[in-house]
């Protein structure tokens, strides 16, 4: 632990004493919790998002190829038996990135607690161990989730698993671990206070997971229970197929040490990042990224050229991506309203936009690999994701969704 004299010789040579401004007018224990925030704070990552913007070259877009749907169920079996071989010998754990809160669904609390039963309570959490759990039937193994919370809802997550028994799982098989958080930062890159003894933290985005895992102790912690592949998966789509034997077996066969699963975009209008190569490297392209141009491009089969969308459900290979995870992510700056306090100490709730949200991305990790396999699922089997209050991709359309893929009773 950094003495308060480090931190304050830190500060002053990162160029962000202003931090300190009100120290004066603390007690001893609001100045410590000033200073236990500061030291939490990576300040490499501040830094890389104070450098001058280079212009980029443009990038080199290319297709990636995709095992379709009709190339899956051919070799299906001898995949599906190689999975689940790795899955009863517990090679496999399972990592639920759930560091978000509901807000957007007009939700009060951490996203995983959110009830979409109708009739009864059933709640998203709840469903996703139980997908995971209808792939571990037959294995004579449970396997180890690691639940990824933030700052926000670490204690109110450990709260509804504890309270609820952990829906029957042995307790004993799930981990919590925080996030790291990152601090808003002005137009000038300098650090916010949100009050007086409080920096304006935020969490640092879905690509901080692993880095995470590692500072919490617990990648060491699998390499010794003998795990050697992490099933990573987003908290918010109802029909995540986790622990699934033939992606599995399929990325093992294809001799892949990353794997992503992909849908075939709706419309070449779908606002999904989309699985490419760029710059002759595996990757994401946003949508907002392709020009027309290349959004509406054809094969010589007349299929889209840019056809699959990420679902968020990842397979890595546990030691390959431990040596990718110390090479430096791309940082996302994201220009945001951010109440923070002025030079006087006065809260400011800003009308537009006045600070910047600094984040890593999951994808990111994927240009790291010389190659990734891209994985068709169905649609309609596989994604079913809440991000919305109403509309596209809301509550509304989860639930029907679950319902026609499982025939339960909501």
């Amino acid at each position: 632990m950094q003495t308060q004299e480090e931190i304050i010789n830190l500060l002053e040579k990162e160029d962000q004493t202003q931090v300190l401004r009100f120290a004066d007018q603390l007690s001893d224990q609001q100045k410590q919790t000033l200073f236990d925030q500061i030291s939490a704070v990576d300040f490499s990552m501040i830094r890389e998002a104070r450098k001058p913007q280079e212009e980029e070259k443009e990038a080199v877009i290319e297709t990636l190829s995709t095992m379709t749907i009709d190339q899956i169920k051919a070799s299906r079996e001898a995949y599906e038996t190689i999975g689940k071989k790795v899955l009863s010998e517990g090679k496999v754990a399972a990592v639920l990135l759930a560091g978000g809160q509901g807000t957007r669904l007009g939700y009060d609390g951490p996203k995983g607690t959110l009830n979409i039963g109708l009739t009864r309570p059933l709640y998203l959490f709840q469903i996703l161990l139980g997908n995971m759990e209808k792939n571990l039937e037959g294995t004579g193994r449970y396997m180890h989730l690691y639940i990824m919370t933030s700052a926000l809802n670490d204690q109110a997550t450990r709260d509804f698993f504890r309270e609820h028994d952990y829906f029957g799982y042995p307790k004993e098989y799930i981990h919590f671990f925080q996030q790291e958080m990152a601090p808003a930062l002005d137009r000038d890159g300098h650090m916010l206070l949100a009050d007086k003894d409080k920096l304006c933290l935020a969490p640092n985005g879905n690509g901080g997971w692993f880095r995470s895992l590692e500072h919490n102790g617990m990648i060491e912690d699998m390499k010794k229970s003998g795990v050697e592949w992490l099933n990573v998966f987003s908290v918010d789509n109802v029909l995540q197929n986790i622990a699934d034997p033939v992606f599995i077996g399929a990325t093992i066969a294809c001799r892949q040490y990353a794997a992503a699963k992909v849908i075939a975009k709706a419309t070449p209008e779908e606002k999904v990042g989309a699985v490419c190569l760029r710059n002759g490297r595996p990757s994401v392209v946003e949508y907002s990224e392709l020009s027309d141009q290349m959004r509406y491009a054809k094969d010589e089969k007349g299929q889209y050229l840019y056809n699959y969308g990420v679902t968020l459900n990842y397979l890595f290979h546990l030691q390959k991506t431990q040596k990718m995870a110390q090479k430096h992510l791309p940082i996302h700056k994201a220009l945001k309203k951010i109440n923070c306090l002025d030079e006087q100490g006065h809260l400011i709730i800003p009308d537009a936009p006045n600070a910047y949200k600094l984040e890593y991305f999951i994808f990111d990790i994927l240009q790291f690999f010389d190659s990734i396999l891209s994985y068709e699922v169905v649609r309609q089997d596989e994604f079913a994701p809440i991000k919305n209050k109403s509309g596209v991709d809301s509550l509304d359309t989860a639930r029907a969704l679950l319902v026609n893929k499982t025939g339960i009773t909501l």
